[in-house]
């Protein structure tokens, strides 16, 4: 709170965003399609009618999860890409970004990773399919610099490196809880060291 604005201001703006994670979670664990305003309601201890004073739909609050979620991603991605890093550091920055957001946006990146595909139709949700545009064209080619400074292999299949990276990456929202035994960048050191490493003993 600043010290110009009003408390009930502040509470008004805190209570909207605990209903957004609330109808983040139910999105995460029900479905988009099968979740209904009531649903979220019921979860969120409230009557219906009473979350129609915060948002006029679930689409209306779909919609801020996920723009919220992308915004600080890209917020994250672009001081990454700004920074002026290799490749390999580039690639390893940008993967523990991504953890780091799992850990802040855990069901956001659930309902993103099962719901895109159909939501992208939308013509509320095409920011979707322009984000999913950067996010491939930002790894593809750090993974392209890489190979290029010899610092990846030369027989190394961008295309196929970054969707098994991506997946990898991703996947982990449906396993991983905020607060658990392993911080977001221990994590992303584990993976980069499967993925850039392998898992074999070196010789």
């Amino acid at each position: 709170m600043t010290a110009t604005e009003p408390v009930a201001a502040t509470a008004a703006r805190d209570r909207r965003r605990e209903l957004l994670d609330t109808a983040a979670e139910v999105f995460a664990e029900q479905g988009y399609n099968a979740t209904t305003v009531r649903k979220i309601a019921d979860h969120a201890g409230m009557l219906a009618g009473s979350l129609y004073y915060h948002f006029d739909s679930k689409e209306s609050m779909l919609e801020e999860i996920l723009r919220t979620f992308l915004d600080e991603l890209w917020d994250g991605y672009d001081t990454v890409l700004g920074g002026e890093l290799g490749p390999r550091e580039t690639l390893e920055a940008l993967v523990t970004e991504s953890f780091r957001e799992i850990d802040r946006h855990r069901a956001a990146v659930a309902i993103y990773q099962k719901e895109s595909k159909q939501l992208v139709a939308q013509e509320r949700f095409t920011f979707l399919a322009e984000s999913q545009r950067k996010f491939e064209k930002t790894w593809l080619s750090t993974l392209e610099r890489g190979v290029a400074a010899e610092v990846f292999r030369a027989d190394l299949d961008v295309r196929l490196t970054y969707r098994f990276v991506r997946d990898t990456v991703w996947v982990a929202a449906s396993w991983y809880r905020p607060g658990g035994q392993h911080s977001p960048e221990e994590i992303a050191r584990q993976y980069l060291s499967m993925v850039l490493d392998g898992i074999a003993v070196r010789e």
